[in-house]
């Protein structure tokens, strides 16, 4: 049986220095994404789209695992897309006006088919109400500065200014924030979650 882990594949995409920000350009990839708005640690509507995105996700890789292809693979990690309608809702900390995109990326060879036949299965299994919203979708970030941050959420301001900072210096900010969340924070102690802060540019 194929063993594949992607996250050592794509390391130049899903590995970073914590030291330094680094640029890199990003090609297309295919996610299982989930848009929604409103405080991540509140909000049921984000708990329910994390969870219905990791309970696919999982599901695909052992429809995958069991069928023709024979392919052990590791589930990639939880991505977010985050902005506001007003920018400042970020500097205010108001969490009621964040939105996002809950993404997880799927790997080239698991086909629409495959997430179709996922989520039938979890829906004959389980009642997850952000079931419905999942779409499947390429997405191109292209050049982007990116860093490693370590420590809780509520601590990556002086980060992402690095990497802002970096950006100002000889270009422009485009697009929106990218998270790329490397540990388990059920599991893991906040001071030592990793999580690769990424923005695009122009």
């Amino acid at each position: 049986m194929a063993r594949i882990d992607l996250k050592k594949d794509l390391k130049h995409f899903y590995h970073a220095s914590a030291k330094d920000v680094a640029d890199v350009d990003v090609p297309a990839f295919n996610f299982l994404m989930i848009d929604g708005k409103g405080d991540p640690g509140s909000s049921a509507t984000y708990a329910q789209a994390v969870e219905a995105l990791f309970t696919v996700s999982y599901t695909a890789k052992f429809i995958v695992k069991k069928g023709p292809q024979a392919i052990d693979y590791a589930v990639m990690p939880l991505e977010g897309l985050w902005w506001a309608d007003d920018m400042s809702a970020f500097t205010a900390n108001d969490k009621a006006s964040w939105q996002w995109t809950m993404m997880i990326m799927q790997p080239a060879f698991v086909e629409s088919a495959v997430l179709e036949r996922a989520i039938s299965q979890v829906d004959k299994k389980k009642n997850l109400p952000a079931l419905p919203l999942l779409r499947l979708e390429s997405f191109t970030e292209g050049r982007c500065a990116q860093i490693l941050h370590v420590g809780p959420f509520s601590e990556e301001g002086p980060t992402v200014q690095r990497v802002h900072d970096h950006i100002d210096a000889r270009a422009m900010r485009s697009g929106k924030h990218h998270e790329i969340y490397l540990s388990d924070i059920r599991r893991a102690d906040p001071r030592k979650w990793k999580t690769i802060i990424r923005q695009p540019l122009r």
